[in-house]
């Protein structure tokens, strides 16, 4: 019998465990009690216990569901609910929200006559509904973007808001907390989250800090100006009295490797402050955003059309080329360090899909600049590229620090036909956690697999202070993981990303179980998470 340094699972849910003899023993019990259906209700020596259902646990480890700091499912699991890609890691909760929410949104008037869908819907706790109302795996959770509040009250204006515009923001941010949401969420290095100053940001997040929720950033700047955005966020966590947390700590392009000395003291010097200052990553020395990260942002002023008409207008075309040359407000990476992933034409795909933006120029036939312009107004989309730009050893570093936690920054997909036009993605999607449990363990040993273990379950849920989730332990809800640590792998590259990670064997969530000896049982279990603290007075 091979120990695994994890507690023995005894009984899952309406499922009795035993994993004394590396076996684990299912079956419901007689009493009818809804306590018993999605709960662990015991954990011991069930040795004498019958069951109708037995797994082989043998070599594998026992553990909490992880979760997902950063997940973009929420459109992939309206597409489809089974998150097959994040289910064969483990993943039992997906948190959405990074600027961006499922709401609030405006639903502009039918047509005279014609009756709204009952599938749209207008607010957070909406979309949450409808989700779990059709049927998900894992559970669900998000913040409220700031961005989507900005959009629905200001479009893409890049102005200082009104103070009515303000008190119409903070309404909305309010209804979101009051509705579960676990704070307030930006992404502020994109338009036009980034047209909003400080003091629109410490606002929002002071009604947020009301219902004791966090603040957590895709800081204004990852790059030439990330000391500032620290202070910015620092600065927003203490006037607004908050916890913050940083999406995908990151230092990008070469040049500015060598802060990360001062990044992580500027860290750690709040924390000793008495700020509550965390973070979260991904294990790839590589990122993945729209190639419109490229372009000055005031361009993008009103919306993709009107920077369509912009860009097509030759003074400002003209402007544009010249900030990207001079690096304005920052240089652009090196052409050489950006993969295209994928235009929507298709005739774009098959001649750039894949291929790194200096070959792209060569083909296209102009500066890489020039390149971009044409191909942003040819596809009338934001495309999507992966931006080399991150030191391996700087992240191997900040991988190791003890108050982060992981997400994917990605959607949950399959091989489902709803997912072919997803195109090419970042690795992330389908190997964060198995990378952290594989590589980042095993292979690199930068923490150990109960370290790991903890930081994808146990830490998060009581950074957010979940309840009775996150770790193994009698009363809590039945959201389990078993895996082989000898195997546990991600096996998606950014070439072949398209390829589900290995070494997960079953998954339960809320006590039913989604993975069985590695396939999906079909089911979808998922439930609403929500942020349940008191509202402070």
């Amino acid at each position: 019998m091979k120990h695994v340094p994890f507690p023995s699972l005894a009984h899952v849910g309406a499922i009795h465990c035993l994993s004394a003899a590396n076996t684990l023993r299912c079956h419901h019990p007689e009493r009818h009690d809804l306590r018993w259906l999605d709960t662990i209700a015991f954990i011991g020596d069930l040795s004498s216990a019958q069951a109708t259902n037995d797994i082989d646990a043998t070599g594998l480890a026992v553990a909490p569901g992880f979760i997902n700091m950063l997940s973009w499912a929420d459109r992939s699991l309206l597409m489809e609910g089974l998150s097959m890609s994040d289910i064969k890691q483990g993943v039992t909760l997906e948190i959405f929200g990074e600027g961006w929410s499922p709401g609030p949104v405006k639903r502009e008037p039918m047509p005279t006559g014609e009756k709204r869908p009952d599938s749209l819907w207008t607010t957070l706790d909406g979309y949450l509904r409808y989700l779990t109302q059709k049927g998900v795996s894992p559970n669900v959770a998000s913040f409220v973007g700031h961005t989507t509040v900005r959009n629905y009250v200001m479009g893409y204006d890049n102005r200082v808001a009104t103070p009515q515009e303000l008190d119409q923001m903070k309404q909305l941010v309010r209804e979101a907390m009051e509705e579960g949401a676990f704070g307030l969420g930006t992404s502020l290095i994109y338009a036009p989250a980034n047209y909003a100053p400080t003091e629109e940001l410490i606002a929002l997040a002071k009604v947020a800090a009301e219902y004791k929720g966090m603040y957590i950033t895709h800081l204004r700047s990852e790059s030439d100006f990330i000391l500032q955005a620290l202070n910015e966020t620092f600065r927003i966590a203490k006037e607004a009295n908050i916890p913050a947390e940083i999406y995908h700590l990151k230092i990008n392009h070469e040049r500015n490797w060598n802060k990360i000395d001062t990044v992580l003291f500027k860290i750690d010097s709040a924390q000793k402050a008495g700020l509550t200052i965390t973070a979260n990553m991904y294990p790839y020395a590589a990122s993945n955003t729209s190639l419109l990260a490229r372009l000055p942002t005031w361009v993008q002023e009103g919306g993709a059309r009107e920077m369509r008409k912009k860009l097509r207008t030759p003074t400002i075309r003209k402007k544009v080329l010249e900030e990207m040359r001079l690096g304005i407000p920052s240089k652009n990476s090196d052409p050489k360090d950006v993969m295209i992933l994928g235009f929507k034409e298709d005739s774009l795909n098959t001649l750039y899909r894949g291929k790194r933006l200096d070959v792209v120029a060569l083909i296209h036939g102009k500066d890489a600049d020039e390149t971009l312009l044409d191909l942003l107004l040819a596809d009338k989309s934001p495309a999507a590229g992966v931006y080399f730009l991150i030191s391996e050893a700087n992240m191997k570093r900040m991988l190791q620090l003890p108050y982060v936690t992981f997400g994917s920054d990605g959607a949950s997909m399959s091989d489902a036909k709803v997912f072919e036009d997803f195109g090419m993605v970042h690795p992330r999607t389908y190997g964060t956690f198995a990378r952290v449990l594989g590589k980042c363990v095993r292979e690199d040993s930068l923490f150990t697999l109960e370290n790991a273990v903890h930081r994808l379950s146990g830490l998060p849920a009581s950074r957010f202070h979940l309840n009775k989730r996150g770790v193994l332990q009698v009363g809590n809800f039945a959201d389990v993981v078993l895996f082989n640590p000898l195997t546990v792998q991600d096996q998606a590259t950014f070439t072949e990303p398209h390829q589900y990670a290995t070494g997960v064997v079953h998954v339960f969530i809320n006590g039913k179980q989604v993975l069985a000896n590695g396939e999906h049982t079909g089911a979808t279990p998922g439930r609403i998470i929500r942020n349940t603290r008191i509202k402070q007075n």
